[in-house]
């Protein structure tokens, strides 16, 4: 059996940690409001017996906008980032990389940065997309916006002024792709979610194409820069070089060549232990791992590494050798728990395949036993899957996990029995049902829930550090996979996944989901038992579809809507839970013409307040304080011509 965690032991003089104290000023100032990422604000100037109140005090329009009218090239994917604010300076970055400061009482502009990464290329993968900026200081005056772009340029910014810090770097520009170990395809890496900083190293994630164009393709490596030169301290490679710890469980020297397995999302720092938490994601290519036999450490793993050096202090991985792109989606949360009487500096990480799990973040121990089990085993030539896999004992996973028919829609026994036809052509079993191949008038593939977006997403969960209880949204969104030989003129690959072979996404009977509901939901999970507290339906649903609309079934969770990807990222305050769904057709359609800003009870996960947004909604939402104000913001729009903003949130102004 494997012992998937290793650690080693510090000597830690106090339990009572500052690492991730909460900003009692109202300010926000990392991406997830402290580098613990707990997206947890202290105010409560907005609480249940006035939520219904909020209305939009201001907007910001993004010039992406007029940018994109001026170029019919140009398209923007999604506008995500969610701001910082550090004494009333809302600071953020649009869809083309472009850098702003926001005055936070009014929207206006003071300043812009433009980089033009637009004009060399796009993001990997998704398009024109950015998530934000991160925040340095010497506490002495030098104040920096640092952040990465769609053409691998690491910048830092003078926060009072918008110009490139002339002593980091190359007049404040790094050219991290220069310096990669092997050579990288320009359109191949790009940087879309903030860098994390701790103490005074800037760590840095990349997102790499997932496109299967080959078996060598760039590696997810994790730089460590100087916040004050822009001078590479460190890397922690992956996957491992020949010397490196790791490199033995990618059979036949396939680490040399494999790539991704990278941090493409947001990560999370411990000031006061100066360690940084990585999410690393699947390897080269997603769904067949014949060319890279073996574990593939560190490939979805949660990596612990000390801010200052790069090494390794501890890790766990989550998927050994993936083929279900489970990539850990999101940054990990660092809460501080009580379990059994025992204070633990915990980390608590949220998957795609629906597990919570939760560490002692100084070691890396379990908080609960993970036990290996045996998971179904692939028939496709040349595939060699783990035989285990590892399944935490506690907490219950917060989404369902694989397909039997018992699982199938059931409202009535007509609908049961046309999804039981459906499902007769493809593979379903538990969760790490490896797949299959598709087999023209046959097997079409294999059905795998969670899907390839989980579960939980990027946007991740948020905890609330006074009561250790963490808040996720999540998908029962089932994803069809299977594997087909490629054209031998556009891949090495043995087998790719086949984009057309019935999915990604499967409907059911008469449009309806495949699957009984909740269709999503958000968990409550107390990290100082591992108990789930609460578990909601996340949405009404397809209440009104004609074949159950007589049936009264209540909510039953809004399922994902494909068109505008509105994940609904979580906030919690000091007095509720907020989030937002697409507001979708009256049938629960994927097509949403707006947003529905929601407010719950954070003890019970009753409802409280709903309000419509005309836009869509799309990035985590944050809460500020500002000239005795509490403020909401959340970008929205930025996607199929939708305009671009920034939405301030807040309780009426005094007239």
């Amino acid at each position: 059996m494997r012992k998937e965690w290793t650690f080693v032991l510090i000597c830690v003089c106090s339990f009572a940690s500052t690492a991730h104290a909460q900003d009692v000023s109202g300010e926000w100032r990392s991406y997830g409001g402290t580098t613990a990422s707990t997206k947890y604000s202290p105010l409560d100037q907005i609480h249940a017996g006035n939520a219904a109140e909020l209305e939009i005090l201001w907007r910001w329009d993004s010039p992406d906008n007029a940018l994109e009218a001026e170029h019919d090239e140009l398209s923007q994917f999604r506008f995500e980032a969610t701001p910082l604010m550090i004494e009333g300076t809302l600071y953020l970055s649009t869809p083309f990389n472009r850098v702003v400061a926001v005055d936070a009482a009014t929207g206006e502009t003071l300043w812009m940065y433009d980089p033009e990464s637009w004009k060399v290329t796009r993001a990997a993968n998704i398009g024109y997309i950015h998530r934000g900026v991160a925040y340095w200081s010497d506490g002495a005056g030098d104040n920096r916006i640092i952040f990465g772009t769609a053409s691998a340029l690491l910048i830092a910014l003078d926060a009072g002024t918008g110009e490139p810090v002339a002593e980091f770097g190359d007049h404040g520009i790094v050219d991290v792709r220069a310096t990669m170990r092997r050579e990288v395809p320009q359109r191949q890496y790009s940087f879309t979610s903030p860098p994390v900083i701790c103490r005074d190293t800037v760590v840095l994630g990349a997102a790499i194409s997932d496109g299967a164009s080959g078996t060598r393709m760039p590696p997810g490596d994790v730089h460590g820069f100087d916040a004050r030169t822009g001078a590479r301290r460190w890397t922690f490679h992956n996957p491992p070089q020949k010397d490196d710890p790791g490199y033995e469980t990618w059979e036949d020297g396939s680490a040399d060549y494999s790539g991704n397995a990278n941090v493409w999302s947001m990560m999370s720092a411990d000031q006061e232990l100066g360690y940084v938490y990585l999410p690393f994601g699947t390897p080269t290519n997603d769904w067949y791992g014949g060319h890279r036999k073996g574990d593939n450490l560190y490939a979805e793993s949660l990596v612990c590494v000390n801010a200052e050096t790069g090494e390794r202090v501890w890790h766990f991985q989550m998927v050994h050798h993936g083929l279900w792109d489970y990539d850990l989606p999101c940054a990990p949360n660092l809460v501080d728990i009580v379990v059994d009487g025992n204070p633990i500096k915990a980390v608590a990480q949220v998957s795609k395949q629906g597990f919570c799990y939760v560490f002692d973040r100084v070691t890396g121990e379990p908080v609960w036993p993970i036990e290996e089990k045996p998971v179904p085993q692939s028939a496709v030539p040349g595939e060699q899957t783990s035989p285990t896999q590892p399944f935490p004992t506690k907490p219950a996973p917060f989404e369902r996990q694989g397909i039997t028919e018992d699982d199938l829609i059931d409202f009535t026994p007509e609908l049961h029995a046309k999804a039981k036809e459906i499902v007769k052509n493809y593979t379903i079993g538990p969760l790490f049902t490896p797949l299959t191949l598709y087999e023209e008038g046959g097997n079409r593939g294999t059905i795998v829930l969670p899907g390839a977006t989980g579960g939980a997403n990027w946007p991740g969960a948020a905890v609330d550090p006074e009561t250790g209880i963490l808040y996720v949204s999540s998908e029962t969104g089932p994803s069809v996979m299977s594997l087909i030989e490629p054209d031998a003129n556009r891949s090495n690959f043995r087998y790719i996944n086949n984009w057309g072979g019935g999915g990604p996404r499967l409907t059911g009977p008469e449009g309806l989901p495949l699957l009984k509901p909740p269709y999503r939901r958000i968990t409550a999970i107390d990290l100082n038992t591992g108990e789930h507290a609460w578990q909601v339906p996340f949405g009404e649903g397809p209440t009104n579809h004609p074949a159950i609309k007589h049936l009264d079934l209540g909510p039953l969770g809004t399922r994902f809507a494909t068109r505008v990807l509105a994940e609904g990222g979580i906030l919690v305050t000091k007095t509720l839970l907020i989030t937002f769904l697409p507001d979708l057709d009256e049938l629960g359609d994927r097509n949403a013409t707006g947003s529905l800003l929601q407010a719950y009870d954070k003890a019970t996960g009753e409802l409280l307040h709903t309000i419509k947004t005309e836009q869509i909604l799309h990035s985590s939402p944050m809460s500020i304080l500002h000239e005795g104000r509490q403020y909401i913001l959340i970008a929205a729009g930025g996607r199929g011509g939708a305009k671009a903003e920034l939405l301030a949130f807040g309780l009426p102004r005094d007239e």
